[in-house]
């Protein structure tokens, strides 16, 4: 126990160091631009977390789905699949979540909202399953058949947002929108923050204790960290293990886009997903695969996000600005563990010595 404590500090360590040398470039960037730093960085932390409305419905809004896609990431990467195609799966969930809404609109909550959260799970999964397919029966590297298929999701929807799916006017390129009994209920009167993320919460304790605590987890972490030794030793299906991990990640992707509709949007429309799927790979680059470490690290992009938009509102800042930063923690986490790996080798001899 006391081991996987210390693995753990240093890990947040880790992910600390990277999150602070990005915000430390993005402060050179942002001076080198010309801007205020001073009122930049206030205008950040009053769009984030200067007031309750920034937080719950600035920031921890923003976070719910990439925390549920968060997880989607680091599920695969546990696994050591290469999930790039979250963004695809999100559309897909959101896609089959509106139209099980609108199917449903005379229906009752209780009815219509599970029932919603089911179709973005599912199709989620399904989105996944082409990718998983490939890989399985034809050798495809899901590196490159996720990323395809988040380019054949984009143009579905217009497809839909155009035809089937298109509001009653076909004057807007967008969907009618759900009633307001299929809506995801707000935790805080007076604020947007709904029950998505308490659900993003419990998914991430879920997974969490999954992992750590049963079998099944442990033969995906297994799988993940070694395939050849796991099929060797005998008691493990790398390639069942690794289907069903996939199935699972575009689930929990699927999820967030219906999470996101049923919560945030209530439609679909152009540009549904600003990128929460490659977000979300940061996130749960950031949060080293943590379950639990990816709610801190959902909630920091989601924080970089609501505070990119008080940055370009109140200091005329350009929010782009937060695209770097994202681009920045990846590298620095890249970085970290390099310079983690390099210090390792170089101790490694001398350990070697002193035993000798």
């Amino acid at each position: 126990m006391s081991v996987f404590s210390r693995a753990a500090r240093s890990q947040a360590s880790a992910s600390v160091a990277a999150a602070l040398l990005a915000l430390a470039a993005v402060a050179i960037v942002v001076i080198a631009g010309g801007y205020d730093l001073g009122h930049a960085a206030t205008a950040m932390w009053t769009g984030s977390a200067g007031s309750a409305y920034s937080l719950f419905s600035g920031t921890l809004l923003r976070a719910t789905p990439l925390i549920i896609v968060g997880l989607a990431i680091a599920v695969a990467f546990q696994a050591g699949v290469l999930n790039i195609g979250a963004d695809g799966q999100l559309l897909a969930g959101a896609a089959a979540t509106i139209a099980t809404g609108l199917a449903m609109a005379a229906a009752p909550g209780w009815i219509s909202i599970p029932l919603e959260l089911l179709a973005g799970i599912l199709a989620g999964a399904a989105w996944a399953a082409i990718a998983a397919v490939l890989k399985r029966r034809f050798g495809v590297l899901e590196v490159i058949s996720t990323l395809m298929l988040n380019y054949v999701a984009l143009f579905a929807v217009g497809i839909l947002i155009y035809g089937p799916l298109q509001e009653p006017t076909h004057v807007y390129p967008e969907t009618a929108p759900l009633a307001v009994s299929a809506r995801l209920p707000v935790i805080i009167a007076g604020q947007r923050l709904h029950v998505g993320f308490v659900l993003a919460i419990a998914l991430a304790v879920g997974i969490w204790w999954f992992m750590r605590s049963t079998a099944a987890g442990f033969r995906v972490r297994v799988a993940g960290a070694g395939a050849a030794a796991a099929a060797s030793a005998g008691r493990v299906n790398v390639e069942r293990v690794v289907f069903r991990s996939f199935l699972a990640s575009g689930a929990l992707a699927g999820l967030g886009g219906a999470v996101q509709v049923t919560g945030v949007t209530y439609k679909l429309f152009e540009n549904f997903s600003p990128g929460y799927g490659y977000t979300a790979i940061a996130v749960a680059l950031l949060a080293r695969l943590n379950p639990l470490a990816v709610i801190v690290a959902g909630i920091f992009f989601g924080a970089l996000e609501a505070g990119g938009a008080g940055m370009q509102r109140d200091a005329g800042v350009p929010s782009g600005f937060v695209f770097v930063i994202e681009a920045l923690v990846i590298l620095g986490v890249l970085a970290v563990d390099r310079a983690r790996a390099v210090a390792a080798s170089r101790a490694e001899p001398l350990g070697e010595e002193a035993v000798a």
